[in-house]
């Protein structure tokens, strides 16, 4: 996989969402301008559809659209175990007090009225995805935090172990060397040699010749 590829990959997704081509158009530019990927829907069954196949970093949703509005919008995604966690910034024309809280009350992390200005919009996005991004990161720390500590579970307890060849019997009832045990319940690779002891035994004419000479053990590891 090439740089350009790479990079492309890791830009962040924004799902803009209006029913007026021209106010996608205008959002559009602004995000691109900043480096982010870009995808439009028109309505809310648009929207729907396209979450079967990506998963955006942050949607702009508006709210007044035809046949479903975007409450009803955020409502359906936020139900959606697989969904839920995507932020929903409303940007919308409607600017009373009960039309803000209403947006917050159906899920999304912020609202932003129209006409707006692109400084904001930009921090205000730029703010979401970070969090967004950090909480994905949390998410797959854990789960691979789980992941050590059932390896590490997998070890634990009693071992059956042989008090003369020290082989372990395994959980089917066979029993194998120590180091084949415990690389196959965990990610440990084994390097082999001879503690001093094992080597007097093994070779005890070469500890007298070495030792003879003033040298030591401690020389040839």
């Amino acid at each position: 996989m090439n740089t350009e590829t790479e990079k492309t990959e890791e830009m962040p997704l924004i799902l803009v969402v209006d029913d007026i081509p021209r106010n996608l158009q205008v959002v559009g530019v602004v995000l691109k301008d900043k480096g982010y990927q870009v995808a439009a829907a028109t309505s809310g069954t648009q929207v729907l559809g396209m979450l079967k196949h990506m998963k955006p970093d942050l949607i702009l949703l508006d709210i007044m659209m035809p046949e479903m509005d975007g409450y009803e919008v955020c409502r359906r995604i936020k139900e959606q175990d697989e969904l839920k966690d995507i932020p929903i910034v409303f940007l919308s024309a409607k600017n009373e007090v009960e039309d803000v809280v209403k947006g917050f009350k159906f899920g999304a992390v912020d609202y932003i009225t129209k006409p707006f200005n692109a400084s904001e919009l930009l921090a205000r996005v730029n703010t979401h995805v970070a969090l967004k991004r950090a909480r994905d990161t949390e998410k797959r720390l854990i789960k691979q935090l789980r992941l050590a500590l059932s390896q590490v579970k997998a070890l634990s307890g009693l071992l059956p172990i042989c008090s003369h060849c020290k082989k372990i019997r395994d959980d089917k009832g066979y029993w194998t060397q120590v180091e084949q045990y415990i690389s196959a319940h965990s990610e440990t690779q084994f390097t082999h040699g001879l503690c001093p002891d094992c080597f007097r035994e093994l070779y005890p004419d070469l500890v007298a010749d070495l030792e003879a000479e003033g040298g030591s053990l401690d020389s040839l590891h």
